[in-house]
């Protein structure tokens, strides 16, 4: 018999609560949290996007446009006719904690138990039976709770299949599921990895080509000369433009940009797009970054406003679920630069305190993107992000309080560029 699946559900106060289905699920009733929102007085329902194991990256980026586009879905009908009902990301994952293993979906709960809520999934579901997947959870008088699986028959509409299975707990596993993937989804290793993102793109994305043949046109190991290279990193608002400009003009180095400017007209395309094909997007900016580091460097001390540890924590943050306790513990993998991208000489790291940055922010009245607006009305992704930075290795970061004036800040950094770099 196969293995059950387990799932990861996302609960109010960004906890998980992992469960098993299968009737050899060993393990017993789930986690209390989860079983209120499993089982009576109301009734749930699970979409997920299926993802074959070992899926090429065309499956994966067509995967994470269905979980897009569902997602939109489900808050246009929680609208009417699901205006009563909760909405809560929900991973399903196999035991072992493989690669390419993980189903990304939602748990609907209808408190009412209306049966209009079915009907409404039914029909938002359609007739293709290539879309996401539709469980259905119900308990019983002994607090137990079941899964029935949902499928659509060729002339036959909806229909149940199989027995019902139960639903128990299980255990945590040591990593967060979605960090196997995430060298293929998110942070990845080398730019072949982003490229071949991009490539699944061309089809319905023609500017990943235009981006495709800009990165075409970059040596594939750009090498630094012999000035030292500084990366800035900070989220917004913490003086990261006006640092780096200052220690450009004090040190007489050429300032650059990730994204650079020749891929920026297309940013906000990329933005409205999943992860995986946002975060290809900026890897491969970073390359096209290298390679003009490599030219300027070798005339003059080179300043980059961002690189990659920017791409690499914003994608940890928004694809880990869940709190601070579940990104990738420190000294792992995930943290490490790609082999194949130039190295900076020094990464800096600029912070202030969450109330400070708010107020410029205010101030500055500007404008942010999807992930930038995130960082502000939640906490713990804001959190999540910052700590991820902080685990960076090869090169680490170097932590600047920005709250004192302009010019003891850039004191600050350019004690650290002298005590650092050559």
């Amino acid at each position: 018999m196969a293995p059950p699946r387990r799932f990861a559900l996302e609960l109010p106060g960004c906890t998980l609560a992992h469960f098993a289905v299968g009737a050899d699920a060993p393990g017993a009733l789930p986690d209390p949290r989860a079983a209120a929102l499993l089982g009576p007085p109301g009734r749930s329902y699970s979409l997920r996007v299926p993802l074959a194991p070992g899926g090429d990256c065309a499956a994966r980026v067509r995967a994470a446009r269905l979980h897009q586009r569902l997602r939109h879905q489900l808050h246009q009908l929680r609208r009417d006719p699901l205006r009563r009902c909760e909405l809560s990301p929900l991973l399903c994952y196999g035991p072992g904690g493989a690669a390419g293993g993980v189903q990304h979906g939602f748990l609907l709960h209808d408190p009412s138990d209306s049966p209009d809520t079915r009907r409404a999934l039914f029909s938002l579901l359609g007739e293709s039976p290539e879309g996401p997947r539709l469980g259905e959870f119900v308990g019983d008088a002994r607090r137990q709770v079941w899964q029935h699986l949902w499928e659509l028959r060729d002339g036959a509409g909806w229909r149940q299949v199989g027995p019902r299975e139960r639903v128990v707990a299980a255990p945590e596993p040591a990593l967060h599921p979605v960090v196997p993937d995430l060298p293929s989804s998110g942070v990845f290793p080398h730019r072949e990895a982003a490229r071949a993102v991009l490539e699944a793109c061309i089809p319905f994305l023609p500017e990943a080509q235009a981006v495709l043949d800009l990165v075409d046109r970059c040596p594939e190991q750009a090498a630094r000369g012999k000035f030292p290279v500084i990366a800035i990193e900070g989220l917004d608002a913490t003086g990261k433009t006006t640092v780096t400009r200052s220690v450009s003009d004090s040190l007489k180095a050429v300032l650059l940009r990730s994204p650079p400017a020749c891929i920026s007209q297309w940013r906000k395309i990329f933005d409205d797009e999943p992860t995986i094909i946002r975060r290809a997007f900026y890897s491969l900016g970073n390359y096209i970054v290298a390679s003009e580091i490599a030219k300027a460097s070798t005339k003059s001390p080179v300043i980059v406003d961002r690189y990659w540890h920017s791409t690499a924590t914003y994608a940890i943050a928004t694809e880990v679920t869940g709190g601070l306790q579940h990104l990738p513990p420190a000294h792992h993998p995930i943290y490490q630069w790609p082999r194949d991208l130039l190295k900076p000489d020094l990464v800096l790291l600029l912070t202030v305190s969450p109330e400070e940055r708010m107020r410029r922010i205010e101030r500055r009245g500007m404008e942010r993107t999807r992930e930038e607006a995130e960082l502000e009305a939640n906490s713990i992704f804001r959190q999540k992000v910052e700590v991820s930075y902080q685990r960076m290795e090869n090169p680490c970061c170097h932590v600047v309080d920005a709250s004192p004036s302009r010019e003891e800040v850039l004191q600050m950094v350019l004690s650290i560029i002298q005590n650092n770099c050559n």
